[in-house]
Order: C-alpha cells, then sequence, then structure tokens
C-alpha cells in the first residue's frame, strides 16, 4: 500500500513519481516494477472525449444521468414482434401502463444519439412497410412512422452526423441523416445478416455481427468503407466493448457461448460456454461484470471483465431471456421473454426474479432514461 501522501505526488507528473519510487522515498519497494501509464485515448472529433482510459463506461455510471433526460418519463418500452406493438410498463409499479400498435415487425427500440427520441425499428422488408416509429419520451407517446428499408437495427455513429439502419435481408449497413433519413450510403458487407455491433474505444470504426455466415465486419466510420472481416463461430449475435476497450465480447446463439476477440486485430484469444442461445450481454452499472442472456438454455451468466470468466449464472426457469437493459441505479436487469410473452427483471445482487406479462414475441425492450452523455444505438448502448 503507498505511504500516506503517494497519490498526491502521482499528481505532480510521471516523471517525479518514477524518481521518488526508484529511490523508495514514497515508502515503495524500491525493487518494485513501475506500472504502466494509461494513454489518454484521443476520440473522434465530435465524440465525448474518454474521462478514464481504463473504463470506457465511467460515464455512464449510477450518477451521470444527463440533465437533458430529466424530464424523461421512467419507463420500460417493449416491442412485441408478433403483435405488431409496443407495450409500456412503469418500472415503479411493474404495472403495464399503455401500449399502442406500431409497423410491421418491431424489433428494438432505440434511443437517439442525444437521447431526445426511441425510435421503434419495424422490421418488414421493404418500404413502404419497413418503418422507424418515433416515441417521445417525455409522454411515452408515439409520433408518425417514417418509411425505411428493413430497419432490423439501429445504431449512430458516435459524432451524432450520421444513423446506421441494419437492413438484415440486405446484407448492408445504411447510412442514413438522422434528422430526414435520407440515404447517404449503403455499404454492402461480405457477409450474410448483420445484426448487432460496436464501436472502437475511439469511435473511428465499428465491428458488426452477421448471423449468417459466422463473421465479423470492421467498417470505417468515417469513410464508411469496409475495412477487415473475419470468422466468428457460427452465429454470433450481440456484441460490446469491453470497458478497457481492448476486446469485444460477441455472443454466440449456435455454439452457446462467448467469443472473446482481440479489439484490433480481431483474433479470438478464448471462449467462454454460457448457455443455449447466446443473445444479449450488458455492462453493469460499475462496469466490473458483464450479463449474457442465454434465451434457450434459460439463464443468465455474469462475466467479470478483470478475470473475463463467469462467475454467476441466474435461472429463468422455463424463459427465453433475451434483450433489454440495466436500470439507471445498476440494482435490475431487464429482459425481454422472447418466447414467453413476458419480461424478466432480475435483481443484480441477488439473481432474484420476477416476470411481468406482455405481447407476443417481445424482443429488444429498452429501459429508458439511462445514464450516460450520449447513445450509440441498440437498445441502450451508451458512453
Amino acid at each position: 500500500m503507498p505511504a500516506a501522501g503517494t497519490s498526491v505526488i502521482l499528481g505532480v507528473g510521471a516523471l517525479l513519481a518514477s524518481v521518488l519510487i526508484a529511490t523508495g522515498a514514497a515508502g515503495e519497494d524500491p525493487a518494485a516494477p513501475l506500472a504502466a501509464p494509461i494513454a489518454p485515448i484521443e476520440t473522434v472529433p465530435g465524440m465525448p472525449p474518454v474521462a478514464d482510459a481504463r473504463n470506457l463506461y465511467s460515464e455512464t455510471g449510477p450518477t451521470h444521468l444527463s440533465p437533458s433526460v430529466g424530464d424523461h418519463l421512467e419507463r420500460v418500452y417493449v416491442p412485441n414482434l408478433r403483435s405488431n406493438d409496443v407495450y409500456v410498463i412503469d418500472p415503479a409499479s411493474m404495472k403495464v401502463v399503455d401500449k399502442f400498435k406500431v409497423g410491421i415487425g418491431p424489433q428494438h427500440i432505440v434511443p437517439s444519439w442525444d437521447m431526445q427520441t426511441l425510435w421503434v425499428a419495424n422490421n418488414a422488408e421493404r418500404r413502404p412497410d419497413g418503418s422507424l416509429t418515433p416515441v417521445n419520451p417525455r409522454t411515452g407517446k408515439p409520433g408518425t412512422s417514417i418509411a425505411v428499408d428493413d430497419p432490423y437495427n439501429l445504431y449512430f455513429t458516435p459524432d451524432g452526423t450520421r444513423a446506421i439502419v441494419v437492413p438484415e435481408k440486405f446484407s448492408s449497413l445504411d447510412f442514413r441523416d438522422p434528422h430526414t433519413w435520407a440515404l447517404i450510403k449503403r455499404v454492402k458487407l461480405p457477409c450474410l445478416f448483420p445484426n448487432h455491433m460496436d464501436f472502437t474505444a475511439d469511435g473511428s470504426s465499428l465491428v458488426v455481427s452477421c448471423e449468417g455466415s459466422g463473421q465479423l465486419v470492421r467498417v470505417d466510420v468515417a469513410t464508411m468503407e469496409v475495412a477487415g472481416v473475419v470468422p466468428a463461430g457460427k452465429s454470433p449475435q450481440d456484441i460490446r466493448l469491453s470497458a478497457d476497450g481492448k476486446v469485444f465480447y460477441v455472443a454466440d446463439q449456435d455454439l452457446g457461448g462467448v467469443e472473446i476477440m482481440d479489439a484490433a486485430t480481431l483474433q479470438q484469444l478464448s471462449f467462454l460456454p454460457t448457455g443455449a442461445g447466446t443473445h444479449g450481454m450488458y455492462p453493469s452499472r460499475d462496469a466490473k461484470q458483464l450479463y449474457v442472456s442465454n434465451r434457450l438454455a434459460g439463464t443468465i451468466s455474469v462475466i467479470d471483465y478483470a478475470s473475463r470468466q463467469i462467475v454467476a449464472t441466474w435461472p429463468v426457469p422455463g424463459g427465453s431471456p433475451d434483450m433489454g437493459g440495466v436500470s439507471a441505479d445498476g440494482s435490475q436487469l431487464w429482459l425481454s421473454g422472447r418466447y414467453n410473452s413476458e419480461i424478466y427483471v432480475i435483481n443484480t445482487a441477488t439473481g432474484a426474479l420476477k416476470r411481468i406479462p406482455v405481447g407476443k414475441g417481445p424482443h429488444g425492450l429498452c429501459l429508458f432514461p439511462q445514464p450516460g452523455r450520449i447513445s450509440l444505438g441498440h437498445t441502450g448502448n451508451y458512453r
């Protein structure tokens, strides 16, 4: 343990600290190795700076709720794929308080980059049936839908200048204006059925999973060009960058586990078996753990970021836990029950389970608002 005052000395500068440690003046063992300095991360212009290079999610902690969402209703929005509607749940009472019809095949509900609109992605393959339905988070009410080709999923570039619609059936990414939804560029991918993505720590590139061909594709965000492709299991689903930005976790539903891929090279480092139908992944509010849903096994695996090992498994008897998010205070994990017309609320301290009935085929539910400065898309990927 450093002697009293060491933290103050370290704040003066790395050079002074190294001299003190080398001579033992600060009470440290002179033979002890020096900790490698943490290099700052230079983000792309327009993306908020990384406050802590050791924890990319430091600004999504419980105390970091943006003032811009202060007047938003605390609600859980559930898109029901087979009944073409959205159920609205009050998380305080855990009761359904509203429901409304949307377009055909609603898959995910996605907060906009500035977190001022929620977008329901209605996955019908082509115009005019494919659409995005805006929801006002201040009222919880929907607006007029906008025709968009096959919006299975939706993301935003880290600078907020472009939306990225994922038209799964077209095996491409559609970069669009996030206000008018005009197409900027359709990027054809060298893979089949893209679905989920995440961004590198600096926001310069994205990595998208392709469930139909077992691949990951890297795309340069600035040029909107494919920058690489690698094999990744059998059917990769959700993908999440680790808190330190060093690896991507990739859920593979056919392999029943999580592949850990080097973020720079996209080479697989290890594989963690979690359970059949591995699908959704969500960082804990303190960014120390990753919650992984196994929708065919009916379980949730808890992975420790530091050790990259499974430290707990929570059962959902007879259930099909799928997509969702973590409550603002981190005490609850909310997930849809894809094949059971229900929602699961899991206590993150104990794994205790509650169920709420909803519509048919619930999928990418959105728990809102949540802490963070920007939304990168999906059901709530914040930085």
